[in-house]
């Protein structure tokens, strides 16, 4: 592959955003739907591509002609099929640089109810998969039981985590996986950003929303996804002189110190497994764990080397989430742009149980649990974990700011703080990268076991803990 063909693919995909950005700016569905241009436009790429546009012209042009793959050539398909991975690095490794870390205590009072919640949906999705794994794909399709993960890899974890586990799926022979991951996430974003609107609506009109009266209406701006001159802010605080070094560039290479130090990590796992635990019960899992929740952890310790070292700050969040921004949209358009459909066919039943599934479970936990987990703004507090568990992070925060947009309750904050604690282990943290490993080397009922267990804990603590206060967090 020449670096002529990856840096012409990477203009191409360049296009791609741009063509999301006019559809979404065009379309008024997709302005009330809030969908990001990086899905419309990775969708355009698809239709634009060889499994579609390629295949009903091959016949007309033939095999060989240059239309037989539609605007995408074989080469940069190969292209854009190695970014996410590549990206979901960049991404996991700037999650906490940059953020000052708070106290335990504080995290654990503010943002415990809904860490509790959330708990629950999280390790309530492994058990309804699971269960729909053991009790119709694998006796009914002939599908691995692993495929039980995939509604919280897809749902919770979103394409990145998707896009992340590609090469853990191929190692244990289901490379399908990759496929229908990236096909739930999708759904997963749709349909969060839809039923979230949908219970807002419901719960205005029964004044379940302590705010409601102060409902958010987006401007024509805001639905066209552009800033009000007078709401233009910088996109991240010039830390460093240029002249020394390019403050972006700088901020790039700390992202990259990250990732060496999760790939560093990685492998004295894999070499202490190699002589410890693996000879002995011939059960080998480091071996399959990706890099990316390695590289949240290694960006971890590196924030935590600097808030005790740097005395600078030079490290700015807002040029670190430019930098992660970029690559979530560079994630999404290309993991869309490249996903198979003819897997997606070819699975499709499976594919729908999961989806169904996985929409049933978060929806009948928010109804059940919501309200008697979370004892102030329980809603505005509640629909952000919804949308998260439904699709990205975006989500939830766009459902929070539609509830409230002058964050007068503590959901946005009390959100970002169960974060802190949720995002290294669930939604694409360590439980998420080992699920599938252990599913394949352990067998699907312990950890369908340890799953329940897990989410009983949640909504134990929830109910009869949390449930019972009535002291405002802030």
């Amino acid at each position: 592959m020449s670096a002529e063909v990856i840096g012409f693919s990477l203009l191409v995909m360049g296009v791609f955003l741009i063509i999301g950005k006019l559809i979404r700016v065009k379309v008024k569905l997709f302005q009330s739907l809030f969908l990001p241009s990086s899905i419309i436009g990775g969708f355009a790429a698809l239709l634009l591509g060889p499994q579609v546009l390629g295949n009903a012209l091959a016949p007309l042009a033939g095999e060989d002609s240059f239309w037989s793959t539609g605007l995408l050539t074989e080469n940069m398909t190969v292209v854009w099929e190695a970014l996410p991975g590549l990206m979901i690095n960049v991404i996991f490794a700037s999650l906490f640089l940059g953020k000052t870390t708070p106290s335990l205590k504080k995290i654990w009072h503010n943002g415990g109810p809904q860490l509790a919640f959330g708990w629950t949906i999280g390790w309530g999705q492994y058990v309804i998969g699971l269960l729909i794994a053991l009790l119709i794909l694998t006796p009914f399709f002939d599908i691995p039981p692993m495929a039980g993960a995939l509604i919280e890899i897809g749902f919770e974890g979103g394409h990145g985590t998707a896009a992340g586990m590609q090469s853990t799926f191929e190692d244990l022979g289901f490379p399908e996986a990759y496929d229908l991951a990236i096909g739930l996430a999708t759904i997963g974003v749709l349909s969060g950003v839809i039923f979230g609107i949908v219970l807002i609506n419901i719960a205005v009109r029964k004044g379940e929303t302590q705010i409601a009266q102060k409902q958010s209406k987006f401007s024509d701006l805001q639905k066209l996804g552009i800033r009000e001159f007078e709401n233009r802010e910088s996109a991240g605080t010039m830390t460093l002189r240029q002249e020394s070094i390019e403050p972006l560039s700088f901020h790039f290479a700390m992202i990259g110190i990250a990732i060496l130090i999760g790939y560093a990590i990685q492998q004295a796992f894999i070499g202490l497994e190699a002589i410890t635990w693996g000879p002995m019960t011939d059960t080998y899992v480091m071996t399959y764990i990706p890099l990316f929740p390695l590289a949240m952890v290694g960006g971890i310790l590196l924030q935590l080397f600097l808030d005790k070292f740097d005395r600078f700050n030079t490290v700015d969040r807002r040029m670190v989430m430019r930098i992660q921004g970029l690559s979530l949209d560079i994630l999404i358009v290309t993991a869309i742009g490249t996903i198979s459909l003819a897997v997606i066919g070819e699975f499709f039943v499976p594919f729908l149980l999961l989806a169904v599934g996985g929409i049933g479970w978060n929806l009948l936990a928010f109804k059940l649990f919501a309200k008697k987990m979370i004892p102030t703004y329980w809603f505005e507090r509640s629909i952000g974990d919804l949308g998260q568990s439904m699709g990205i992070t975006a989500t939830g925060l766009l459902l929070m700011r539609i509830v409230d947009p002058e964050v007068e309750t503590p959901a946005l904050e009390a959100f970002g703080y169960k974060q802190l604690i949720y995002e290294p282990f669930l939604g694409g943290g360590l439980v998420t990268a080992l699920s599938v490993p252990v599913i394949y080397s352990l067998g699907p009922v312990p950890f369908l076991l340890f799953a329940f267990v897990m989410a009983l804990i949640g909504w134990a603590v929830g109910i009869f803990y949390f449930g019972k206060q009535t002291v405002d967090p802030r």
